[in-house]
């Protein structure tokens, strides 16, 4: 990782009305706040202060505290799509620079500036709330065929996160594997499922259809 990876924003949500989600409201549509924001461990919801998670079934808590994507990656698919996207558009309470999200290892532990420890836990796999946000056709079969998902974060130490601070690797798993792969095993390449079983810092609902996929179900679900 380069010297230079930073936060580029830090991003937080409110619940708004939606039709493409259970619940009938999102978080989804988070934007930039300045200053530090208090960032630690949810039982429910999300982990950074003041940010809304509205299907707390299927998004939140301690493997889902943080949601990172990086800026780069967020810049290519605005000139694909040809249009602005701003960071937090896509979900995430971390905008990053510098830092490749989606090829980190799962178990990678980041260091924000001098507060919070985080633990990379697992890809965010597209739903239709967020198809239904973006307002983009095919956007889930897009956005996986792409297969750089952004990273969920645990949150090992609690501390305030700002738009600045650098971010630094301070543990790299010797399993080998990234984000990327445990999104494609999970997505379109189901076969790659029984790897995941040497990672005993995913969480357990992964882990769980990995073993149900090397015991010889179809897809692992």
């Amino acid at each position: 990782m380069a010297d230079h990876a930073r936060i580029h924003s830090v991003n937080i949500g409110t619940a708004r009305p939606t039709e493409h989600s259970a619940p009938g409201l999102t978080g989804i549509d988070k934007r930039p706040v300045g200053g530090p924001v208090r960032v630690g461990a949810p039982e429910r919801g999300s982990g950074v202060a003041g940010d809304a998670i509205c299907d707390l079934r299927h998004h939140g808590g301690p493997d889902q505290a943080v949601y990172a994507y990086e800026s780069e990656e967020l810049a290519a698919w605005a000139e694909e799509l040809g249009r602005e996207l701003h960071p937090g558009v896509f979900g995430e309470n971390l905008t990053t620079a510098g830092l490749p999200v989606s090829t980190a290892l799962i178990g990678e532990r980041w260091r924000i500036g001098d507060g919070p420890l985080l633990e990379v836990s697992s890809p965010r796999i597209p739903c239709r709330t967020f198809q239904g946000w973006l307002g983009e056709r095919g956007w889930v079969k897009r956005f996986t065929e792409r297969a750089l998902p952004g990273a969920y974060l645990r949150v090992l130490e609690p501390g305030e996160v700002a738009a600045g601070d650098r971010v630094s690797v301070v543990h790299r798993p010797a399993h080998g594997v990234d984000v990327a792969t445990v999104f494609r095993a999970m997505t379109t390449e189901p076969a790659l499922l029984p790897g995941l079983l040497e990672v005993a810092e995913l969480p357990e609902p992964i882990r769980d259809r990995a073993r149900r996929r090397a015991a010889g179900g179809a897809d692992g679900d």
